[in-house]
């Protein structure tokens, strides 16, 4: 796992997804986005295993500013994923991002999974 932060050189979410454009050009992209699909941790590592298994070779997963992501970025992400209906500050949402990935990689290494 990696984590790149960019930060525009002019403000606003248009300019924030020109930047992220040039850093995930042809990567599989999922956009953390309050309208996107919630799913459960088992569900997640099955989504996560499945792409695997078609061979994306890099999953890049963005969470927005304060502000959210530019609509149009949204648009071209090939899925949205949502934490719930509440709002979380971008430091948490990052946190929470990062224990799903690796609860994740723990189901998908057979590791026991407590909610099965």
């Amino acid at each position: 796992m990696e984590i790149i932060e960019v930060e525009a050189r002019k403000p606003g979410k248009p300019a924030e997804a020109d930047v992220l454009r040039d850093k995930i050009a042809g990567d599989y992209l999922i956009c953390c986005d309050e309208r996107g699909t919630a799913l459960s941790s088992r569900a997640f590592a099955n989504r996560i295993g499945k792409l695997r298994d078609d061979g994306v070779r890099r999953l890049v997963v963005v969470i927005g500013g304060a502000d959210g992501l530019d609509p149009a970025l949204v648009a071209e992400a090939r899925e949205t994923l949502a934490f719930g209906v509440q709002t979380w500050p971008h430091a948490l949402a990052r946190a929470m991002l990062a224990e799903q990935i690796y609860r994740a990689a723990s189901i998908l290494a057979g590791s026991p999974y407590h909610r099965d």
